[in-house]
């Protein structure tokens, strides 16, 4: 009788909805140092998943993502005013799903939600915040907010919910249809390139000159990003067709670039952007991607230009990158971060005048305050940012020293200095991303065939070796490793700019197995994301919709899709592979609409459609 009563009450519960277990804060020991810092919060942070979806629709609740990165300096002040307060944590936790994203590791999401922000507010940055509906659409979007901006915030986004429920279901499903009738619609057009493609180069020399800033280098007027995809077609450009006007643009570019704020003369190294048009202050967080494409532009700067001083620039930077960004196994990290361990923003770069003389002799000093600009009124906040502002003899005539004690003098108070900014160093972020140790590995093998060093083939070769023993298993590239634990899958970015530094290396040590993989890449890639009318970034992104791209501008970084594009041309001109060759050729097509209206936004496009059609037929 028990026996039945029993099995009864179980057929009973096997008919009800199981209750999920209660949120709590699944970051802790996250194999992301980013998502690691955040497990410590009183926010219940998920991870991003099918299940966090699932969930939402299962309680009606809407999904709050933060994405941001490690090195970011508002991430951190958000963490600290907001994310570690149990009222606002409080409110995250009952009314909503609250989810953290390292965009390293999910760089599609976070692209997508991006573009929502930017469309929506004019622009978009990190710490970046969406509401999502329980479906996954964008409902609204914020970055950065003092905690009772955005606490307010949170309460009347959930009483908009509790209220007009219908009202932002409507919201979303619109917005969400224009962000992608737009993609859809030009994907389908069917497109022949003209077989005179000079309007097209120059078009993108005159958008380059008119955006450029000619008395300060750079684009545009406000932040200064270095832009080195755009430099680096621009520097093809002039050794192809020097122009006068365009070579004094990039030698103020480079000049502003190697000798004020956005790069460390003590340390080494280049920080990601200035925050003002004059490259005088950083944003200080430093990115491996940077040190890689930055030492090409210079060393490439350097030919074209006819500047061997460019060349300094390019061995200091890889220097520093071997000294201070070196990971595990011959892989490199993915960045320093913006702040030092007290929280304070630069803290390591930057010197208050009672400590450089604490620090340095009363001659160093002399020296270091003319030779650097550690004197005057400090242009950032928190001390002097060291920046060249004399050459060494002029130093030491201002500081009224003898020339010959000028060198030691310098090599004497950088070592001083260097050795305080070690105790004050700014946290690591540990992550070995596959795609930018693609672009480091091709730049060591550039430096290696340049310059002669032979610690740029040793460096490139161990980097060749992380790449192919610890992040292809023979099958499929992963993105991050921790210990034997694959971190975040393969991106577009990733086998694109892997495969070129594998095919760059292949190049110079003449391994054909190298050159073989490359070409395994390339061709998963192209199978992997781009469907004959577009690009798609990745393929675990998790929000509806699903449109591909017909085209994927440069930004910091070049084009993943021209990288591919160029690498398979190349392939196909040396294997006569005719299928890579088709594959590139309708990319082209499908890409040319907006790349011809708008050839400044995807320049490395522009020169893909360039050099193929200088190629021979044969290989169109």
């Amino acid at each position: 009788m028990l026996k039945s009563l029993f099995l009864a009450l179980l057929t009973v519960l096997a008919g009800l909805p199981l209750q999920a277990a209660p949120l709590a804060n699944r970051l802790k020991d996250n194999p992301s140092p980013y998502l690691a810092m955040h497990g410590s919060d009183p926010v219940h942070w998920q991870t991003w998943g099918a299940g966090v979806l699932d969930r939402a629709k299962r309680e009606d609740k809407l999904i709050y993502i933060s994405s941001g990165y490690f090195s970011c300096h508002w991430c951190h002040v958000m963490q600290r005013e907001s994310y570690s307060d149990p009222g606002i944590a409080a409110l995250l936790n009952k009314y909503f799903i609250p989810v953290k994203v390292d965009r390293e590791l999910l760089p599609a999401l976070d692209g997508y939600l991006i573009e929502f922000v930017q469309r929506t507010r004019g622009s978009a940055g990190w710490p970046l915040n969406v509401f999502l509906t329980p479906e996954g659409k964008p409902l609204v979007g914020l970055t950065y907010a003092p905690p009772e901006r955005f606490k307010g915030l949170l309460e009347r986004v959930h009483t908009a919910w509790a209220t007009r429920r219908d009202e932002l279901l409507s919201a979303a499903n619109e917005a969400f249809e224009e962000m992608h009738s737009s993609a859809g619609k030009a994907a389908q057009v069917d497109v022949t390139i003209p077989q005179d493609l000079e309007p097209l180069r120059k078009e993108l020399l005159a958008q380059a000159l008119r955006f450029g800033d000619e008395l300060e280098g750079g684009f545009g007027h406000q932040r200064r990003f270095p832009m080195a995809p755009h430099l680096a077609v621009l520097l093809t450009l002039q050794a192809d067709r020097p122009d006068r006007h365009l070579a004094r643009f990039l030698q103020v570019t480079l000049d502003q670039m190697a000798t004020q704020g956005l790069r460390d003369h003590l340390a080494g190294g280049f920080f990601r952007y200035t925050v003002d048009p004059a490259w005088q202050t950083p944003h200080y967080e430093k990115m491996l991607y940077t040190q890689a494409l930055l030492s090409q532009v210079f060393l490439h700067g350097a030919k074209v230009l006819k500047r061997p001083d460019y060349v300094d620039v390019a061995r200091d930077t890889l220097d520093f990158t071997l000294k201070v960004m070196k990971g595990r196994e011959g892989g490199f990290i993915a960045s320093l971060s913006a702040v030092d361990p007290k929280g304070v923003e630069g803290g390591a770069y930057l010197w208050r005048g009672d400590e450089l003389k604490r620090i340095l002799s009363k001659d160093e000093l002399a020296l270091a305050r003319k030779r650097w600009r550690l004197e005057g009124d400090a242009v950032n906040e928190g001390g002097y940012l060291p920046v060249l502002q004399m050459g060494l003899s002029e130093a030491a005539k201002a500081a009224g020293l003898d020339p010959d004690r000028a060198k030691a003098l310098e090599e004497q108070a950088r070592h001083k200095l260097l050795a305080a900014h070690a105790a004050r160093a700014h946290p690591r972020d540990t992550k070995q991303l596959a795609g930018w140790n693609g672009l480091m590995l091709s730049a060591f093998a550039a430096a290696a065939r340049e310059l002669g060093d032979p610690r740029y083939r040793v460096a490139a070769k161990a980097l060749r070796d992380y790449l192919v023993n610890r992040l292809w298993d023979g099958k499929a590239l992963h993105r991050a490793r921790s210990d034997n634990t694959w971190v975040g899958r393969a991106t577009l970015q990733d086998y694109a700019y892997v495969a070129a530094g594998l095919a760059r290396w292949a190049a110079l040590s003449g391994d054909k197995r190298d050159a073989r993989l490359a070409a395994t890449l390339v061709k998963q890639a192209w199978k992997r994301y781009f469907d004959g009318k577009g690009w798609r970034t990745s393929d675990e992104m998790l929000i509806p919709g699903g449109v591909s791209e017909p085209t994927l501008p440069d930004g910091p970084l070049q084009s993943p899709a021209s990288v591919l594009i160029d690498l398979s041309l190349e392939l196909a001109s040396h294997g006569g592979d005719v299928e890579l060759a088709k594959q590139a050729h309708k990319a082209l097509a499908v890409s040319y609409p907006g790349v011809s209206q708008f050839p400044f936004g995807h320049p490395s496009h522009a020169m893909s459609l360039l050099n193929a059609s200088k190629r021979p037929s044969g290989s169109r």
